[in-house]
């Protein structure tokens, strides 16, 4: 399946006020798109969407809870009003909470599978109901957490399994029904976004993300390369892949990293804001948050995994070369 080149396209992302929705949003729009961006903070859309006209882009914005399903059914009925529908919805709308599952409020619990679960699950099924009709892209952020468990996120992995889940479910039974629209799961590795700054904190410090990290611009780039070219599921870092595999081998080795995987996710501050945006909109406006560690330039893996042909060719050109040279080896006399 092959859809409209970007420049063509009206393209809805949820979770558009920061960090990789942000990012997102403006690199779709400086690419030719049209975009709708949804989230819970008004002023920071509206001054996103002066931003991108302001260089020529076209945009609007909507005010959205994706935890509701009227919010979310409001995000498609503007995209219909504005740009007469859409090719292309993004789910990125999500948050997280850092501590002990035995620790974390029922509240927060509930906040974040509402935000995380069912705001992709709303996000979905609304976008599929038009693209049934008209073909086009359905992408879901979901995270390495989808294959891994995190110590002092389990909520947040918790959701991100379930999402895997309903992504892999919907995709098999648009399948089944032969419906034009591909289904993509993107499962970005720890990312350079304020995540860990707007997180709801129970920890004794100020939450991180465990290296290596990487920045918010390759997951975008993955998003709307799947908007063209559709793939099933793109890790984003080679790190995150490297992890999944290790532990699918060996799954008791990695249950006991444990303790350093819940060291790894604190810095050596004392927590700045613990409340966090999971029940209000907070600090955002910003595509990057301040890990207190290098962050990667790029995802070599993750580019290479873009362009499979690509990579397949080299490996058969190195696979070959390699064969000429060991057979002229094996022919010297001796």
């Amino acid at each position: 399946m092959r859809h409209k080149a970007l420049r063509d396209q009206v393209i809805i992302i949820t979770g558009a006020s920061s960090g990789i929705g942000l990012t997102t949003a403006r690199m779709a729009a400086q690419r030719g798109a049209r975009v709708v961006l949804a989230a819970r903070s008004t002023d920071v859309l509206a001054r996103v969407v002066s931003e991108i006209e302001a260089e020529g882009g076209h945009a609007v914005a909507v005010t959205a809870d994706v935890g509701r399903r009227d919010d979310v059914q409001a995000i498609a009925d503007e995209a219909r009003a504005s740009f007469g529908g859409f090719d292309t919805w993004v789910n990125v709308a999500g948050l997280t909470v850092y501590g002990p599952l035995s620790a974390i409020d029922y509240a927060d619990h509930e906040r974040l599978i509402q935000t995380n679960l069912w705001g992709t699950v709303n996000g979905s099924l609304v976008a599929v109901e038009h693209l049934r009709r008209h073909g086009g892209a359905l992408i879901n952020v979901g995270s390495v957490a989808s294959d891994l468990a995190f110590p002092f996120q389990g909520l947040y992995a918790t959701s991100k399994h379930a999402v895997k889940g309903f992504t892999d479910t919907l995709r098999m039974e648009l399948i089944a029904e032969g419906a034009p629209v591909s289904v993509t799961l993107v499962k970005p590795t720890s990312i350079d976004t304020p995540l860990p700054n707007r997180a709801r904190n129970y920890m004794d410090r100020e939450p991180t993300l465990p290296p290596p990290i990487y920045p918010p611009s390759e997951v975008a780039n993955a998003i709307l390369h799947a908007a063209v070219h559709p793939q099933r599921d793109i890790f984003v870092g080679g790190a995150g892949k490297m992890f999944v595999m290790g532990k699918e081998f060996v799954p008791g080795a990695y249950d006991e990293l444990a303790p350093a995987i819940i060291a790894l996710q604190k810095r050596s501050e004392t927590p700045r804001n613990p409340t966090g945006a999971l029940h209000a909109p907070v600090q955002a406006g910003a595509e990057r948050g301040d890990p207190p560690i290098y962050v990667m330039r790029t995802s070599a893996y993750t580019r290479a995994t873009l362009h499979p042909l690509t990579t397949l060719s080299i490996a058969a050109g190195l696979a070959t070369v390699t064969a000429l040279v060991l057979g002229r080896r094996a022919k010297r006399p001796l």
